[in-house]
């Protein structure tokens, strides 16, 4: 329909325009009328006329229903296959109402805010034409489908020309012609005139209505306008077509407006020319033939007017009849198939049913209409208690307070779980993702909503982990098949409604030691993180190291492993840390920041990156730590007793000093001297078949002291030459970082075929074998196995297997410089004749392996041997222990694990032995380098802070917090991910990555003293990173404030608001405030 000639006042609809539809009762409102909304509420307050008694053969007002209240109904349409009435509305509601009493019987929404512009029932459905979407949907409401045009689309009109063919036109210049069986648009006719907002067809044309007032007639195959006429100057309003005449009515142009034609414009089809146009009293805004007898008009006004005429006669006055319409105005009119009865929609949602007789069909063969079935509930057969043979199972047994035999205690039964199959790999491989939804065409390969369980296989499966529904460890297909062990895979927080507060994390970790959170971006490098965190001097140096700079890894570290001294065994995140890691430049160039697809993926080599990692975050301490001329405390003068100015604590313990020979074929010499803190393993390249037996001593000598053959430029020679360069070392580190390099199925052969190897000569020596030492030995822990007198407690097989390195290695430099290393013993000691000083003993202490798994993408976990200082601290108990660090899974294992190397899902990748009695070396005192000073008063990021409008008054010395004080606090966030998650068959929700939150504003605020309730802490946290949303609605911030440039707030950087909140921490304050768990949590504060 056209909406172009309405009265302007109708663009909004607004609810009052009926004031009756107040919710009082009338004395004339027919109980049997009472409707109900959407919402299932009476609709008591609408005042419908009694109806006026029928007489045959004229049309009288039969019923009135309410579609929703106060929104205007926009089409009316009568079923043509079944005895029911369909009305859309504004809203984008559909309504259904059965028979002449307009019962209802259906009621959904199509589309969720356009209104409906057209309603066409087909045998198995209902189609409904919105703006840009044409939705076909059962009669009860199901979607059979839902076809979405492009945005730019405007439609208005829909016309069935067959029973699978339909036409689609709107005000844009084009005609879709669709096929209702493919769903697909076959044709598009282009159309001269743009605007087509009614069509109608007969057996020679189609008929378009445009707004610009012509009608087209067009042939039925082409669609190639035959004829046209210009029947409207204005607009055109409704047009009907019947049998050879074509009946118009519309809006002509007067004084810069359009004004309502009171006469109807009449086209002969047979001469394709006007005849006399008809006269009517009334406004025509709708008219439709309804051929009973003869081929009468019926011509309705906005304003609820009804006439009948004949075209070809005179229009009687007394054939006015007036609609009672609860709204002011009339919106939509429609005539039965039968022609018995009239449909009119008003703007206060209320449908009108005229009919000429009491009795009304809508159509001359209506099928049966389906109907719910009413609940039926068979009564309870009567009992005969003197019938011997009545079952006992039917009288009803009395509650009792004793525990009945078929009452299972809860220790004897489990549940047992049906899982659900894993996703078809075609429907991961096809799937296009829209947000955190994916989308991807149905592979048929299974019936709809049907899942075959194959309950005896699967049986056993089920024992191992029914205790424990919450675990995702285990769970996985066939896991007799599956290679990995459990405690290897890769764990993932499974999140509820509650987040994290009912995770059970103590089921992965039952030690008091911290575990990190895996979820956020970059958390690839947990398990270095704990190999830092349990090297005590690493440890300690980070810990007193606070200097200015805002994004500084070593502060950063200092302040994680903090929260991993405080945490008794819950885990703890690493996002502070993470961030100032992802804003420094060389991490991103040497592409060590990863992107959330590619860690989700696994398209990464995990082993190759941490090992770039490693040599990364040694760098950036060395240079961090070094960098402070007696490190001091932030914005104070504190003294520490680690290093000097000259060097880093890190370079004493990982650095190695080495010389650099290079020689030229001419005899020319270069030497040069550099340091390294890591080594790279150098395998032999041999192919050579067998291949040759060597022990790890012999091939770390060689990595260390390489010797390798390039093209260099000479001086002597002025030109590339050949050049053999060497490499000799002058000192021993304290702490030997041994990157593996284990980067192609070549080097993961070497190590298979070097264990094998090892497993051969250690089982040789468990059998009793005498072998000479030094030649065929690998290992030096089944040195003393083949002597027959020690009563030795033997290794198992399969601890003897995939093992090549030992676990203590011994470096010895000559007087010559020369290096000299080998294998060792866990329990030897140094022989008298040997030199402290030049003779190293290195214990293995933690060893990095890359767990190759193609169902998660893999993982990186660490086997770390944890120190006695370090259970002493947690545990109370003085004694070394190696652990698997996997994210937040921490368990103890066999120190024999921790060298064991199956290429084929666990491949190492960073070694870390660290020499006998490190620790006496250094001074491992702690002093909290945070001082009082920062929480006085500092000036703002902003550069255009307005001073006059300061919102928190920093605290005096002589106001100094004090253990106990109470201190108010609240913190605003922002989000900088959103959160990923899917949406399960059965509609709830699953989060499989909550959103990653920054704080953006910490609020403290005095609990005493003379300013009591004045904030003493305002600050807003300058952020560089991408905000996805400022939660403005909750956190009262908006986008600018957070800026430096344009920001009128009092701006600090994270690391200084950070600070504050330890010192309070530390000091013992007392904080109040509401969710302070979270904020602390989020802010990465553990108290």
């Amino acid at each position: 329909m056209n909406f172009e000639g309405l009265n302007p006042s109708l663009a909004e609809f607004a609810p009052p325009l009926h004031p009756a539809l107040e919710p009082v009762l009338d004395p004339h409102l027919n109980p049997n009328l009472v409707e109900l909304d959407p919402e299932g509420v009476a609709l008591e307050g609408l005042p419908v006329p009694d109806p006026v008694p029928l007489m045959e053969g004229i049309y009288s007002e039969l019923h009135t229903a309410v579609s929703e209240v106060g929104v205007p109904v926009a089409v009316a349409h009568f079923d043509l296959h079944e005895e029911m009435l369909w009305v859309g509305n504004h809203g984008g509601h559909a309504t259904s109402f059965f028979g002449p009493t307009l019962e209802r019987y259906s009621s959904f929404q199509v589309n969720s805010s356009d209104d409906i512009r057209q309603i066409q029932s087909l045998e198995n459905g209902v189609l409904f034409l919105t703006k840009s979407n044409l939705k076909y949907l059962s009669r009860g409401g199901l979607i059979i489908f839902d076809y979405l045009m492009d945005e730019s689309e405007d439609m208005h009109s829909l016309l069935l020309t067959d029973n699978n063919t339909l036409l689609v036109a709107g005000l844009q210049n084009h005609v879709l012609e669709m096929d209702l069986n493919t769903v697909q648009e076959t044709q598009k006719y282009t159309v001269e005139v743009p605007g087509i907002t009614i069509m109608r067809q007969s057996n020679r044309f189609f008929f378009c209505g445009h707004t610009s007032g012509k009608v087209s007639l067009r042939d039925l195959r082409t669609f190639v306008v035959e004829h046209e006429f210009d029947a409207h100057s204005g607009s055109l309003s409704d047009f009907d077509v019947h049998g050879n005449l074509l009946v118009t009515c519309g809006f002509s142009s007067r004084m810069n407006g359009l004004a309502c034609d009171r006469f109807l414009k009449v086209y002969d089809l047979r001469m394709m020319r006007a005849t006399t146009p008809l006269q009517v009293h009334i406004d025509p805004f709708f008219l439709r033939f309804i051929p009973t007898y003869t081929s009468r008009l019926a011509i309705i006004s906005q304003t609820g007017e009804c006439q009948f005429c004949e075209p070809t006669g005179l229009a009687n006055p007394a054939d006015i009849f007036h609609v009672n319409t609860v709204g002011p105005l009339i919106m939509t009119f429609d005539v039965s198939a039968s022609k018995q009865a009239l449909a009119f929609g008003d703007s206060e949602g209320c449908v009108h049913l005229w009919a000429d007789s009491p009795e009304v069909t809508f159509n001359a063969y209506s099928r049966e209409t389906d109907f719910a079935l009413p609940c039926m509930v068979d009564t309870l057969p009567h009992l005969d208690w003197n019938q011997d043979l009545v079952p006992l199972s039917l009288i009803p047994v009395p509650l009792t307070s004793d525990a009945l035999l078929s009452d299972w205690p809860a220790a004897n039964s489990a549940p047992a779980p049906r899982r659900a199959p894993p996703v078809d790999p075609e429907i991961l491989r096809t799937m296009k993702k829209v947000g955190f939804i994916g989308y991807a065409p149905n592979p048929r390969t299974k019936l709809r909503n049907q899942i075959p369980y194959r309950l005896k296989e699967m049986d056993n499966e089920f024992d191992n982990f029914s205790q424990v529904p919450e675990s995702p460890i285990g769970r996985e297909e066939e896991p007799h098949l599956y290679r990995v062990a459990k405690k290897y895979r890769k764990v993932t927080i499974k999140y509820s409604k509650l987040g994290l507060e009912d995770f059970d994390f103590k089921h992965y970790n039952k030690t008091l030691f911290a575990g990190l959170e895996p979820h956020i971006p970059n958390a690839y490098c947990n398990c270095m993180i704990q190999v830092l965190y349990f090297l005590e001097p690493v440890r300690c140096l980070v810990q007193n190291h606070l200097c200015q700079k805002e994004f500084c890894l070593g502060c950063e570290l200092g302040l994680l492993f903090h929260m991993l001294d405080l945490s008794r065994g819950d885990p703890c995140q690493g996002s502070n840390f993470l961030r100032a890691f992802r804003t420094i430049p060389e991490a991103s160039a040497l592409g060590l920041i990863l992107a959330d697809s590619d860690e989700a993926t696994g398209k990464v080599n995990l082993g190759r990156l941490i090992q770039s990692w490693n040599r990364f975050i040694l760098t950036q301490l060395h240079q961090e730590t070094q960098e402070q001329e007696g490190p001091q405390a932030y914005r104070g003068a504190g003294s520490s007793s680690f290093g000097s100015s000259g060097d880093s604590v890190i370079g004493q313990l990982f650095s190695c000093e080495m010389e650099n020979c290079s020689m030229c074929r001419c005899g020319k010499e270069t030497v040069r001297v550099s340091s390294t803190l890591l080594f790279t393993l150098s395998y032999p390249d041999s192919t050579e078949k067998p291949a040759k037996d060597y022990e790890f001593a012999q091939i770390l000598k060689r990595s260390i002291c390489l010797e390798q053959n390039t093209q260099a430029w000479c001086e002597n020679c002025e030109k590339y030459q050949p050049t053999v360069q060497t490499r000799n070392i002058r000192c021993l580190p304290d702490v030997l970082v041994i990157n593996c390099e284990v980067n192609s199925s070549k080097e993961a052969d070497f190590w298979k075929t070097q264990a094998e190897y090892s497993f051969q000569k250690a089982m040789m020596k468990r059998g009793g074998f005498d072998i000479t030492k030094g030649k065929e030995i690998s290992l030096g822990d089944w040195k003393d196995l083949g002597n027959p007198d020690t009563e030795h407690s033997y290794p198992s097989v399969e601890e003897l297997k995939n093992i090549w390195i030992p676990h203590a290695i011994k470096m010895r430099l000559t007087k010559s410089k020369e290096l000299d290393v080998s294998n060792w013993s866990e329990t030897d000691e140094l022989s008298p004749t040997d030199d402290p000083e030049s003779v190293y003993i290195y214990d293995l202490m933690a060893t990095v392996v890359h767990i190759l798994d193609s169902r998660t993408g893999g993982s990186l976990v660490g086997h770390i041997k944890v120190g006695e200082t370090y259970h002493q601290r947690k545990e109370g108990v003085t004694h070394q222990q190696w652990y698997l660090f996997n994210d937040f899974l921490i368990e103890p294992v066999d120190k024999c694990e921790a060298v064991q190397f199956d290429m084929s899902w666990k491949v190492p990748a960073i070694l870390y032995y660290a020499r006998r009695n490190l620790n006496s070396k250094y001074n491992l005192v702690i002093k909290n380098p945070i001082e009082a000073s920062v929480l006085l008063a500092e000036a703002s990021l902003a550069r255009k802070q307005r001073k006059c409008h300061a919102t928190f008054i920093p605290l005096m010395l002589n106001e100094m917090p004090q253990a106990g004080d109470l201190v108010g606090l609240d913190a605003e966030f922002v989000t900088l991910n959103e959160e990923e998650a899917e949406l399960r068959s059965d509609g709830t929700k699953s989060t499989i990555k909550p959103s990653q939150m920054s704080v953006a504003r910490i609020t403290c605020v005095r609990g005493q003293g003379p300013n009591e309730g004045v904030p003493f802490i305002d600050d807003y946290i300058s952020t560089q990173e991408q905000v996805v949303d400022y939660l403005t609605q909750y956190s009262g911030i908006k986008p600018g404030d957070l800026d430096a440039k344009i920001s009128s707030k009092h701006l600090t950087t994270l690391k200084s608001t950070y600070l504050k909140l330890r010192f309070l921490i530390d000091v013992g304050v007392k904080f109040v405030g509401h969710g302070l768990q979270k904020d602390f949590r989020v802010i990465n504060l553990m108290v």
